[in-house]
């Protein structure tokens, strides 16, 4: 036994859960494999084998069924680049001469493939317009025999059921292909045996006509799954697209364009303004507003200035920017965001796993209903053969699981990628599940429900007034880099106040910083230190204890021998915190923040809020108060930033990180919110619900339309011809409806 391997494949052709159903069967049954997920959405596969399997033998295996495959080059899955495009032969961060040997080695795999489709009724994807696929084609050739075939039929009456035979045959030929190779790679009742069965057995009982008729409808029925499909991969596709194929390299003090999946980490780029950014990486120097809208659905522009993180595909605004890059081509935010997507939707949710073992036995069991239809009545009551026959051909169509099969995979591809527009990634299909039975999610407060940063609330004049107070202090604080001190020169700039140079300046460790500002000694700092230099009044005593009794720090300001004044900061709530903990609440769900920060503080924003607190809290008490909230029967969600709160994100049923742009700890945590929005909790909880009602919808559509035709083809009111439209028409109908999820909720 080897170590065990995993590869990457992408698929094409396949449009319905039956095809990765059928993949997913033969490939489990070569020797070597341990694992195997099928994504239809995603057009890829992933198989995990003990390293003495032949991946050629795999590949031939799924081409054999209908399928394009290729190997998608480079690295272990979970780095392999995302989607069809320029990245895909960029995997490695040096350049070397591999990716040319690689992409090489892609291109003469695709002939190889291209060769196996020309056989099969299965085309890559619906890149150009349906009627250029393969599928398309053959959609076309047996559409333009059975014209033919009417034609004839009715200019020469004797030769019409041949003329019928020959139609059918055109679209029946590569349908029985496929129908063989999947029997034999283990999955006997696939719809295209059921096809088969169903078009062979027409023409034995002279039904010539309805059976070409049958397989022309179930090739358009495909086609359209094929172009639906195909939209739902688009979707998240799409933000590929964004990142611009080109940069502005600068080296040695010149600048060049070079291809933008061969930037280096490391290197440094130009971006002009209103261009795309091409890659992900921090400003070296520049300020701009940044449009984030098309990765994270962020409406208003972002200001980022020095020292900001800036991503891939997001458009610059006003001002030419220099940007160190960090990440690669492969790896950048899009990539990953892309690449997350397309490894949840092969990671199956619990309804989907349910529906996949109930089409188990649902096909074998409408067969052996079908066979009982067309041999008892003429056995026990005498009825005639052919009418009987061809009502359990009707059945057998109307037995296909595809549109139940479908019906979950679908809805949760569609929300996933809906759910990634806007900056909301999940890790699959069961916790989208989970997310819509949330009843209590607890939040952490530091950077998840505050800003993370301290925020000058109020400047207090004593001896002098508000600017005088804010010029003293943001002149002593010039060039430091603590938080507090960015506090302060943040609202010094945003005043517009112009500072005097500071001499001799030092800090007083603990107590705070004194130097020389116009000629005066300044001293800034605790309200203590202060109090030693020059005695506090009672009344400025009593603001200053009201101020940190609202959990704010305050800081002192002495100008020579006055007490000038003092500012209180604080890291406050962000901007939506308050609706969205109030959307939560309205759906139901109870919140409790948790905090490792002091009581005092933690409750001033508590009650700001309107929420139940628990500070001064280890990472282990976190994980205790979500392990109570479980007992007591609630579904738990968990928000935070996945630094400090792991072992509650991942005991919580879902673990939600939040801010950090994208470097979120999606290690540990099962969901992510790319911007520190508390509403989209909510708004990941909506989705999930939204989701569930799409799937039951689903299911009511696939199984209500068979019940529905069943009794009809029973009753004689309906034929061959609308069974199929009971299993493509359901299908279709499915899967238009599971894409309605890609339209942001009203």
């Amino acid at each position: 036994m080897g170590e065990t391997v995993e590869k990457r494949y992408r698929v094409g052709g396949m449009d319905c859960a039956g095809c990765a159903a059928k993949i997913d069967t033969a490939v489990r049954r070569m020797p070597g494999v341990e694992d195997v997920s099928v994504s239809v959405t995603a057009g890829t596969m992933t198989v995990r084998h003990d390293g003495n399997s032949d991946p050629v033998a795999i590949e031939r295996k799924v081409a054999s069924l209908g399928y394009a495959v290729s190997q998608v080059a480079g690295r272990l899955p979970a780095q392999t680049p995302p989607a069809n495009h320029a990245h895909q032969h960029h995997d490695h961060t040096d350049h070397d001469h591999a990716n040319h040997d690689h992409t090489g080695h892609e291109h003469t795999e695709e002939k190889a493939t291209d060769a196996l489709q020309g056989l099969h009724g299965h085309d890559v994807t619906m890149a150009g317009p349906w009627w250029q696929s393969k599928k398309g084609r053959l959609t076309i050739l047996s559409g333009a025999a059975l014209v033919v075939a009417y034609v004839i039929g009715h200019l020469v009456p004797a030769i019409a059921p041949y003329a019928f035979i020959v139609a059918m045959l055109v679209g029946l030929v590569p349908i029985a292909r496929r129908a063989v190779a999947a029997a034999f790679a283990g999955t006997p009742f696939s719809i295209e045996m059921l096809m088969t069965i169903a078009a062979v057995g027409a023409v034995i009982i002279d039904a010539g006509e309805e059976a070409a008729t049958v397989v022309f409808l179930f090739l358009v029925g495909e086609l359209l799954e094929g172009v639906a499909a195909g939209k739902a991969r688009a979707s998240i596709q799409s933000l590929t697209s964004l990142v611009p194929k080109r940069a502005f390299l600068e080296e040695a003090g010149t600048t060049r364009e070079v291809p933008a999946e061969s930037l280096a980490v490391g290197s440094t780029i130009l971006i002009r303004p209103g261009d795309r950014i091409a890659a992900d990486g921090t400003i070296l120097s520049g300020e701009s507003a940044i449009d984030e809208a098309p990765v994270t659905g962020e409406s208003t522009p972002v200001r980022k200035g020095d020292g900001d993180m800036v991503f891939a595909g997001t458009v610059n605004g006003d001002a030419a920017l220099r940007v160190k890059v960090t990440a690669a081509a492969a790896d950048n935010t899009i990539a990953r965001v892309v690449r997350l997507v397309e490894e949840a939707q092969e990671s199956k949710a619990p309804t989907e796993r349910f529906i996949d073992r109930f089409s188990r036995y649902y096909t074998p069991g409408v067969v052996v209903v079908a066979a009982l239809i067309a041999i008892l009545p003429p056995l026990l009551a005498g009825g005639a053969w052919d009418e009987w026959i061809y009502k359990g051909l009707a059945i057998l169509l109307i037995g296909c699981p595809c549109a139940l099969v479908i019906s979950t995979p679908a809805a949760i591809a569609a929300s996933l990628s809906s759910g990634a527009r806007r900056g909301l990634l999940l890790k699959g299909g069961a916790v989208l599940e989970t997310l819509g039975k949330v009843t209590a999610v607890a939040l952490d407060k530091t950077g998840t429900l505050t800003e993370g940063k301290p925020q000058v609330t109020d400047v207090i004049a004593f001896g002098q007034d508000e600017a005088e107070v804010l010029k003293y202090a943001a002149a002593l604080e010039t060039g430091s880099s603590h938080p507090l001190a960015l506090a302060i020169l943040a609202r010094a700039t945003a005043a517009a106040i112009t500072l005097p140079a500071t001499t001799d300046a030092k800090a007083l460790g603990g107590k705070g910083i004194t130097g020389t500002v116009e000629g005066q000694p300044v001293f800034f700092g605790s309200p203590k230190a202060a109090g030693e230099r020059i005695p506090l009044t009672a009344d400025q005593t009593a603001r200053i204890t009201a101020l940190n009794d609202d959990g704010k720090t305050v800081s002192v300001l002495v100008v020579g021998d006055t007490l000038a004044g003092a500012i209180a900061m604080r890291d406050e709530p962000r901007d939506d915190a308050k609706s969205g903990l109030a959307e939560l609440t309205e759906a139901g769900i109870k919140i409790v923040m948790l905090t490792g920060d002091n009581r005092r503080t933690a409750e001033a924003i508590g009650k700001q809020l309107g929420i139940e607190v628990r500070a001064e809290l280890m990472p282990e008490d976190k994980q205790r108060i979500v392990n109570e909230l479980k007992r007591d029967g609630s579904i738990v969600a968990k928000v935070g930033d996945g630094i400090n709160d792991a072992p509650a994100l991942a005991t919580a049923d879902v673990g939600i990180a939040m801010g950090g742009g994208t470097d979120v700890a999606l290690e540990t945590a099962d969901a992510a919110i790319l911007h520190g929005r508390v509403s989209d909790v909510a708004a990941l909880i909506a989705l999930s619900k939204r989701t569930m009602r799409n799937i039951v919808e689903n299911i009511t559509i696939a199984l209500g339309l068979k019940a529905v035709f069943l009794v009809t083809t029973i009753a004689g009111i309906t034929g061959l011809w609308p069974a199929i439209l009971a299993d493509t028409g359901a299908t279709v109908l499915v899967t238009i409806n599971a894409l309605r999820l890609l339209k942001p909720a009203k």
